[in-house]
């Protein structure tokens, strides 16, 4: 039995039934746009991150919006995405084992699906699932740009691959993955120029060398919420694969723009709300949130709409909150808004998504209940 759901349509905000993952849809169809209109004005195409939302709702509001596809990072996304019709979808991620490349094979049977490599002995293996399954599958060449994580080191390897994917059966070659995670979490804009610099030195010798030898990159994607506008400017990088963008966490807002102020153009719209249960002293309070309902990885939540408010400790199903000298007045039974430090963890451990209209007026109200389709899909 899937849990029920931890408010209805039509219900007061302050009926919702607590901890529970909420949205603020005038943020966050601001959100949508205001990327979405980006990508536009660049010239450049917009292929968000599912691993974000893991919402084939969510997707299609974005493809909606001019998106051409979605990425994620495992097969099990992947699937659901594909179930409920979306069309096109990059695993940008490398995926190893008969029976996931066999699954992954399967979709493509469904909608166009690509992967990527960085091994030729998974080249070899993607060409068997897709030719068991009489199929094709796209195929992209990771390159390490920086991140130190996955992808080749050299244009020369990047290009024995691609090489290898175009003389191989039931694949075809499609361009490269070129994604500097750690840069999207530089604090100043400085940082984040000059790491993405050194990965567009690396990325457009890689496109030379395919170039030179007659392979062309129908697809360089990368870029994420911090960077994406130097990708989108850099005239190298064709697709922007940001996610997080739509729900701003506590630990993208600490990025900041190159006057030093915070980077304003996306809004908080990811929420968990909770519910005072204790009050051990007039300034601390203790709520009913804490790992099995925030994705503490980047740091804990901010609260919202206290100043000085911080919360620590957090145990399984705990949290505390010190309020400070903020001169809020709580009581044991009172709702509170925390921004998450990183939302797709947090996103992950929750069944649904409580859509609010309004919400920071006095006549918020639920206006729809998503469910996170995709939880818990990490094979």
């Amino acid at each position: 039995m899937f849990p029920r759901p931890p408010a209805e349509p039509g219900m007061p905000f302050e009926e919702i039934d607590t901890p529970a993952l909420l949205i603020d849809l005038d943020a966050f169809e601001s959100n949508l746009a205001t990327l979405a209109a980006a990508a536009k004005q660049a010239g450049v195409r917009l292929r968000p991150h599912a691993k974000t939302h893991k919402s084939p709702i969510i997707a299609r509001k974005q493809m909606d919006l001019g998106a051409v596809g979605q990425c994620c990072q495992k097969v099990g996304e992947a699937e659901i995405l594909v179930e409920a019709g979306i069309e096109d979808v990059l695993v940008s991620n490398e995926v190893w084992g008969r029976r996931k490349l066999d699954r992954l094979a399967g979709l493509a049977r469904h909608a166009k699906i690509a992967v990527c490599v960085d091994h030729a002995q998974n080249i070899a293996d993607i060409s068997a699932a897709a030719l068991r399954a009489d199929t094709e599958i796209g195929v992209l060449v990771e390159i390490d740009v920086g991140a130190g994580r996955c992808g080749v080191t050299s244009p020369e390897a990047a290009l024995t691959l691609a090489q290898a994917v175009e003389a191989a059966e039931g694949i075809r070659f499609r361009g490269l993955q070129a994604y500097h995670g750690s840069a999207q979490h530089k604090r100043s804009q400085q940082e984040r120029e000059a790491a993405i610099g050194g990965s567009a030195e690396i990325t457009k010798a890689t496109v030379e060398k395919l170039s030179e030898a007659g392979i062309d990159c129908e697809i360089v994607g990368g870029a994420g919420t911090g960077t994406f506008a130097i990708e989108a400017g850099s005239g190298i990088w064709n697709e922007l694969q940001a996610g997080s963008y739509i729900f701003m966490d506590a630990d993208y807002a600490k990025n900041r723009a190159a006057d030093g102020q915070p980077i304003s153009q996306f809004q908080h719209a990811l929420f968990v709300i909770v519910t005072c249960m204790s009050q051990p002293a007039p300034n601390k309070l203790v709520v009913d949130a804490g790992h099995k309902a925030l994705g503490n990885d980047s740091g804990f939540p901010d609260v919202w709409g206290i100043d000085g408010a911080t919360y620590s400790r957090p145990s399984d199903e705990h949290g505390a909150i010190d309020l400070g000298h903020s001169g809020h007045a709580a009581n044991v039974g009172d709702k509170l808004l925390l921004v998450p430090g990183h939302c797709d963890p947090t996103v992950n451990l929750h069944n649904w998504y409580v859509g609010v209209r309004g919400m920071h007026s006095d006549n918020a109200r639920v206006e729809t209940v998503w469910p996170v389709a995709a939880r818990g899909a990490v094979f």
